[in-house]
This record gives C-alpha cells, sequence and structure tokens, in this order.
C-alpha cells in the first residue's frame, strides 16, 4: 500500500506543555502495514473464533454471559489504547484480539440467540460498516490508516474493526453453509479471494484504502476457517486439535511476534522509528 504522510504531521512545533500534548497525538496510534501486521491479524481472527468457542463451552457463562464479559474487557483495553500517546504493540494486539472474539460473538448472538438469518445479518453488517467509512470520510476527508492521528479517527477506526469482524464472521458462515465447502476449502476460497484484492492493488492499481480494508474482512472468515479446520473433530472435517490447544497455541505465536515487535519497533510509522522510550 501506499504510504500517506498525516495531515497534521508537517505543523509546526511550538513550545510549552499544551503544545506538546497536541504534539504527541499527532502520532500515529496504529502500526505500519508489513507482513507481520497480516499474519498476526489472521491469527487473530483464528483465535477469535476459537476462543469465542471455548468460552462459550467450558466456561458456563453461555452466549450472553461470555459477550457482555468479553464486551467489558475490551472497553477497559480500549479506553487503555486511547489513552496511549502512540502505537504500542502490546496494547494495540490485545485490542485487536479482543475485538475478535466481541465481532464474533456478536455475529453469533444474533444467528443463535435471536434466530436472525444469516443473510440478513450480513447485510445490515455491511451497511453499518458502509455508513462508518462514509461517516468518517465525511468528517475527515480520508480513510487512511497511516494517519491514525486523532481521537476521532481513532474512534472511526476501532469501530470499523468492530464491524469488519461481525461482517465477515456472518459473510463466512453464510459462504459455509450455502457452499458446504468444509473448512479446509473455505480457508483455500478466502485465501484466493485475498489473493485477487493483492493482484487487483498491485497489478491493476485498486486504491490502497480499499485494498486494505477488503483484504481486512477477508482475514475473518480465513481465520476462522483455519481455526475451526484445526479445532473441529476429525468427524466433522477437521484436525481433532481442540479449542483449548488451538487458542493457547496461536496466542503463544501472537504473543510471540508482539513482543519482538515491541523490541525491534519494525512495524512503527517511519518517522516515530527513532524515537525511544525514556522512561
Amino acid at each position: 500500500m501506499t504510504h500517506e504522510t498525516s495531515e497534521t504531521s508537517a505543523a509546526p512545533v511550538a513550545d510549552g506543555p499544551a503544545a506538546r500534548a497536541r504534539q504527541r497525538l499527532r502520532r500515529n496510534k496504529v502500526p505500519e502495514i508489513t507482513v507481520y501486521f497480516w499474519i498476526i491479524k489472521v491469527l487473530c481472527t483464528t483465535v477469535g473464533e476459537t476462543a469465542a468457542d471455548l468460552l462459550n463451552e467450558k466456561a458456563g457463562l453461555g452466549l450472553t454471559g461470555v459477550s457482555v464479559l468479553m464486551s467489558a474487557l475490551l472497553a477497559v483495553v480500549l479506553v487503555v489504547q486511547f489513552r496511549t500517546s502512540a502505537y504500542r504493540a502490546g496494547v494495540y494486539w490485545l485490542a485487536v484480539a479482543l475485538i475478535s472474539v466481541v465481532g464474533t460473538l456478536i455475529s453469533d448472538n444474533l444467528t443463535d440467540n435471536m434466530g436472525v438469518p444469516l443473510e440478513l445479518s450480513t447485510t445490515v453488517f455491511a451497511l453499518v460498516l458502509a455508513v462508518v467509512f462514509v461517516v468518517w470520510y465525511r468528517r475527515e476527508r480520508t480513510l487512511s490508516i497511516h494517519s491514525i492521528d486523532t481521537t476521532s479517527r481513532e474512534s472511526f477506526y476501532w469501530l470499523a474493526v468492530l464491524f469488519t469482524f461481525a461482517l465477515g464472521t456472518a459473510a463466512g458462515d453464510l459462504v459455509s453453509e450455502r457452499m458446504d465447502l468444509g473448512y479446509w476449502l473455505s480457508a483455500v476460497l478466502f485465501a484466493l479471494a485475498i489473493a485477487a484484492v493483492a493482484v487487483a492493488h498491485f497489478a491493476l492499481g485498486l486504491n490502497a484504502v480499499w485494498s486494505f480494508w477488503i483484504a481486512y474482512i477477508l482475514t475473518r472468515p480465513l481465520g476462522a476457517s483455519i481455526g475451526d479446520y484445526l479445532s473441529q473433530p476429525t468427524g466433522d472435517g477437521g484436525l481433532g486439535l481442540g479449542t483449548v490447544i488451538t487458542s493457547v497455541l496461536f496466542l503463544a505465536v501472537i504473543l510471540g511476534l508482539v513482543v519482538y515487535l515491541g523490541v525491534t519497533r519494525k512495524d512503527v510509522t517511519a518517522p516515530e522509528r527513532a524515537t525511544r522510550h525514556t522512561a
């Protein structure tokens, strides 16, 4: 994707505490789009699928109870994320992991508890996401993820992320049920769709912002298919590893990659890479 410079980053730096506080807000609050980003994103979507199933089955809280618990945890982490002055790998990816679970639970609640058809929920989530993008663009004049440097833009960003997970869950379930491909073939299908987006972007000039968000949506059903393939019983077309082993395995890989990025800062926006923590 092409990198866009934040509209505010070129402003002159004034003196004084208030000016320094404003300047801190101008740091990009989300990571650069690297191969690490996409690997962790897919892993988080896989954890979102398996962890939601695990908590629903093992915790004894029921779908509603788990939804309330995970939503509360997400709210706490998002408060921390919004209070940080710049991108922090640990906080950011914890928020993504939790929002992947919550997005999955939103879709599952509509389908399992309220009986909403997947066709309807998929349509509604797509429309809501479109509204978020329209309002975001009308207010900020950009949907670029390279300039998430104000509270307003960060709010739109996380709202969009939440509904991409909900939409990806509903659309993925709909495709799986209608086409009855099984977990492995479903994963291949969504991987090919992501590859087609990449080709459209790099070879045909598809807009970088739209390429990113389309791929972001598609990684949700891709990760869910991978998670189901690993965790579900062999009789249902899976490998039978179970939700516990699958969740722990992927969480361990996520943790390792996030620690690596936190140390190396390889996914920090270029102008910020030279910035070092003094406290």
